[in-house]
């Protein structure tokens, strides 16, 4: 069982993702919608099931006489009127369904927006704004203010993916070539649980993320400390960690802004360590994780697309230190 177990998630510090246990307003639309379509379908059915064990019960005392031309009056009488009822059902379960679906799409222009990239199998996070010195990204793990509301911006690189954090918000997919939009607004301060929702390949169930919502204040703390380049370590391991990790093949894939490592092709790890898990949820953030994950990324992972990089273990100990000391 992943570390992940560890880390509080949720409204009510469970670790969990329901879509019963809401703290947003577009999720509290759909379990709206979901308890109220159980409870109808479970009357339907509960009066399908009565009207049969009745009709089956006088089945066996009823002889053939000179009323069935008005049984059978009643027996389609009885169909009209379940045929009729059905179709108020289903009338009413689309409208109220179309009602929700346009809560998911309720979007205003100040709202803060937040780039969101799915690929195989991690999440990639750009917040934009007006201002280009504002930017900045990170990956797999989203933090918001508490009661504003966060225009997300959708997109699939490789393959379909599917974001959804059923305690805030409905699903949508990350289509290649298309570009979707879902807000999401959280009412109450957590940790929140997201999930790919769409099969998109053999790790599709781990390619998990965590919704951070928090006061105003500390979001812009953090959003002020992400914008940072990193900082330059002082601790003689560390130090020897950068090193390595620029001589590797690590800064062709990665970015640490603030030194020569610029690559595009895996997540940012400008403030990795500060980060609660590695690997899209997999593992807790901690140099003993880190370590693990460079030595040997395919056995934790099969099929990501992190070569594995050959170190020695004294260098595997300065870089796992070096990224550990990244927040």
């Amino acid at each position: 069982m992943s570390a992940l177990l560890a880390v509080p998630l949720g409204g009510c510090d469970g670790n969990w993702q329901s879509a019963l246990d809401v703290y947003g307003s577009a999720a509290i639309s759909l379990k709206h919608l979901i308890i109220l379509i159980v409870a109808v379908c479970s009357v339907v059915w509960m009066a399908v099931m009565v009207s049969l064990i009745v009709a089956l019960w006088r089945k066996r005392d009823v002889q053939p006489t000179s009323s069935e031309p008005a049984r059978e009056r009643r027996m389609t009488m009885a169909v009209v009127g379940a045929v009729i009822a059905t179709i108020l059902i289903i009338g009413t379960f689309t409208v109220l369904s179309f009602i929700a679906t346009r809560a998911l799409n309720v979007a205003g222009q100040d709202d803060l927006t937040i780039r969101v990239r799915g690929l195989q199998w991690w999440w990639g996070l750009e917040y934009v704004g007006p201002d280009p010195s504002q930017r900045f990204e990170t990956a797999n793990e989203i933090h918001i203010p508490v009661g504003r509301n966060v225009r997300l911006k959708l997109e699939g690189l490789d393959v379909i993916h599917s974001f959804w954090v059923p305690s805030l918000t409905g699903k949508q997919d990350l289509v290649p070539g298309r570009s979707n939009e879902l807000p999401i607004r959280a009412e109450r301060a957590g940790v929140y649980r997201g999930q790919c929702a769409e099969f998109c390949g053999m790790q599709h169930a781990h390619m998990a993320l965590l919704v951070i919502a928090e006061p105003q204040e500390d979001f812009q703390r953090w959003a002020a400390a992400q914008r940072q380049a990193a900082t330059p370590p002082i601790d003689e391991e560390a130090a020897a960690g950068l090193q390595t990790f620029l001589a590797k093949p690590c800064g062709a894939c990665h970015t640490v802004r603030g030194t020569a490592a610029a690559g595009t092709t895996g997540p940012d790890l400008t403030h990795v360590g500060s980060r609660r898990t590695i690997a899209s949820g997999l593992l807790e953030t901690t140099r003993g994780s880190l370590a693990a994950w460079i030595a040997d990324p395919q056995t934790i992972k099969p099929g990501n697309n992190m070569p594995l990089v050959p170190l020695t273990p004294d260098e595997l100990r300065a870089v796992s230190a070096y990224l550990a000391g990244l927040k």
